[in-house]
This record gives structure tokens, C-alpha cells and sequence, in this order.
């Protein structure tokens, strides 16, 4: 009885730290926030509006076969678009830490036919993608949550073609409505990205004025 009591507290105390790491895991990024109250506000539809995904996917220049890693895929507004853009022979990697939106993405896809996106469980520096022949690279509004960015983006660029492409959407930390105005750590200047990514190999090469002064866009191919 001593026994099995005791090896029964072990298999909870054990389950407890896999909970506890889940946990801690998912409030590592910054502005971290619970699966259901991200799906709740990255679903909401003046945001999806706002993405303007209908404008952005044209000027990324993919073609059928590319494979395209969507950083942060969160609720996979950019996720599902990207996948049909690619179709029938390209893939779409969603990647995110948060498994209930890996879940919620790979539901979305089901419900639509989808059958060319592959979830994929990212670390904070590293996306774990289980390839290394990615075409594009892409964020929208998640380089912010990412702690260590110069690290992450030396990360992806293992994962990518030589003559891949990072496309990058960012909050403009100069614009006075910026949401992340009272959280310093999470605005970006275009010159620290800049820096970051030509430690990973990646320069500007095109700007493009989609969002007016809220968010820059630009594309970064490695040389």
C-alpha cells in the first residue's frame, strides 16, 4: 500500500511540473495572454479588417510549391489565406507555442478543406520548424512578443532557402496610437530590426505603405 501510495504521488507530482511548464511556457513571450482571450481578440472583426490580408498577400509575390512559415500564426488569419496561395503543391507552417491555437488553427483548416497547413509547436528562440528549405519567413505584429529577436531571427534563418525571404509587419513605435505605447519593451524601431536581421544574414530590399502610419512593411531576402 506504502508503495503504490507513493508512486502515485509521483505520477501526480510529475504531471503537476508538465502543467506548471505548460504554463509557465505560454507567459514567456511578452504580452502573453490565456488561448481563449487571444482567440477572442485575434478573431474579432475589425481586426481581421484591419490586416488588410487581401493587400498584403499579393505584394509577398508567392507562387504554388513555396513553403512559408507563418510566425505567430496565432489564430490563423494569415495561416489560411497563405496556404491557398501557395496550394495545391506549396505548404504553410503555422507556428505558435500556444497549442490551443495550434488546435484552433488545424480546426479552422479541417472546417475549410485545407489541407496544406501543418501546425508546428515553436520554442521563444527557435520555431522548430521540421524543415530546412522555407521560402518565406513571415510576422505580422509578433516580433514584439518575441523576447530575444536577434536570436530567434538566426534561428529561422537555418530553416530557410538561401535565397529565402523574411516579411516583416510592425507596430510603428513613433505613431502616437500605437497600442504598445505604455509597454516600451514590446516597440520596435526600424533600425534595431535593421541590425537584427543582418546578423541573420537578412537586409531590407522593399517598403510598402499599406497601413499608413500605424504599421511598417517591409521585406527582407537574405544575400
Amino acid at each position: 500500500m506504502f508503495q503504490r501510495n507513493c508512486h502515485s504521488r509521483k505520477i501526480f507530482l510529475i504531471t503537476l511540473g508538465l502543467v506548471m511548464l505548460v504554463a509557465i511556457e505560454a507567459q514567456a513571450q511578452l504580452g502573453s495572454r490565456e488561448t481563449k482571450e487571444w482567440i477572442q481578440n485575434l478573431d474579432r472583426p475589425e481586426r481581421i479588417a484591419g490586416l488588410k490580408i487581401d493587400k498584403v498577400l499579393p505584394l509577398l509575390k508567392l507562387k504554388p510549391g513555396d513553403k512559408v512559415a507563418d510566425i505567430g500564426a496565432g489564430a490563423g488569419a494569415f495561416s489560411l489565406p497563405l496556404a491557398k496561395a501557395v496550394a495545391p503543391s506549396g505548404k504553410v507552417y503555422a507556428v505558435d507555442i500556444d497549442p490551443g491555437l495550434l488546435d484552433y488553427i488545424a480546426q479552422k483548416a479541417k472546417k475549410e478543406n485545407i489541407e496544406n497547413i501543418q501546425t508546428v509547436k515553436g520554442e521563444f528562440s527557435d520555431p522548430k520548424l521540421p524543415t530546412h528549405d522555407v521560402d518565406l519567413g513571415f510576422f505580422h505584429d509578433v516580433l514584439h512578443h518575441i523576447e530575444n529577436r536577434q536570436a530567434y531571427l538566426k534561428a529561422l534563418g537555418t530553416y530557410m532557402k538561401p535565397n529565402g525571404r523574411i516579411a516583416l509587419i510592425e507596430m510603428n513605435r513613433d505613431d502616437p496610437k500605437t497600442p504598445h505605447r505604455n509597454s516600451p519593451e514590446m516597440l520596435l524601431s526600424k533600425d534595431d530590426v535593421k541590425s537584427w536581421m543582418a546578423a541573420a544574414g537578412f537586409y531590407p530590399s522593399e517598403e510598402f505603405d499599406v497601413f499608413g502610419s500605424p504599421k511598417w512593411f517591409i521585406i527582407y531576402p537574405r544575400h
